[in-house]
């Protein structure tokens, strides 16, 4: 319904908007999707891997399946639809293709170990393929990862932390659209987020657990683990 939603909204503006409900965990109803796309609209020149999964709960309390599920959407289905996608821009030596991580792509959280593994290779996919597009020589495809805070979505519940309120939707959408229009590789919200990724790069362990205890991440999570004691 959302998809609909959202695409009745494109049209309301004056844009032309199809939707296609996509199951991202399943490789080959991406490539067949992808196939009914450019046969019923043409070429994609802009694509933004937005899709993703967050299950906030321990190692223990993360069900085998959940872990799968996470990284089949979050990192494993950038593979299939820059594969679906990136040979007509290849050919032409136009597109862009954005890739949405998150500011755990660039640091660990306690209660998010898949969901930060899975970013840190969506970064990782971004960096990797940026460079690879250069060594063949097709500049004119542009690459640009977002990498938010918490974002007001319903996933992550009662989320917080100091380094400042959690994001509506809206401000991250207007951020990542100038983004791909001034090409910018690395988008951190808030931007105070790069800083900290530096920061964690250059100073000692001990500082860096204070600073951890600064920033203060907080939200809902079921704790699997138990000691012997209890």
């Amino acid at each position: 319904h959302g998809i609909e939603d959202t695409a009745a909204e494109c049209r309301r503006l004056g844009a032309k908007a199809h939707a296609f409900v996509v199951d991202c965990s399943n490789r080959e109803d991406i490539y067949s999707s992808a196939k009914k796309v450019k046969a019923e609209i043409g070429d994609v020149s802009i694509l933004v891997n937005n899709a993703g999964v967050v299950y906030t709960s321990d190692l223990f309390a993360t069900q085998d399946s959940q872990i799968e599920k996470t990284f089949e959407v979050n990192i494993l289905a950038h593979f299939w639809t820059t594969k679906a996608f990136l040979p007509e821009m290849m050919k032409n030596n136009h597109g862009h293709i954005v890739t949405v991580a998150s500011a755990a792509g660039h640091t660990g959280v306690p209660f998010l170990l898949a969901y930060c593994s899975s970013k840190f290779a969506a970064v990782g996919f971004h960096r990797a393929l940026t460079e690879e597009l250069a060594a063949l020589e097709r500049t004119g495809i542009k690459t640009t990862c977002l990498c938010p805070n918490f974002i007001n979505t319903g996933f992550i519940k009662n989320a917080s932390t100091s380094l400042g309120p959690i994001l509506e939707p809206e401000e991250v959408v207007d951020k990542l659209m100038n983004g791909i229009l001034t090409e910018q590789k690395m988008i951190f919200i808030p931007s105070s987020i790069r800083l900290l990724v530096l920061v964690e790069r250059i100073l000692p362990e001990r500082f860096l657990a204070f600073l951890k205890q600064k920033i203060d991440i907080r939200f809902d999570a079921v704790i699997g683990y138990k000691t012997k004691g209890q």
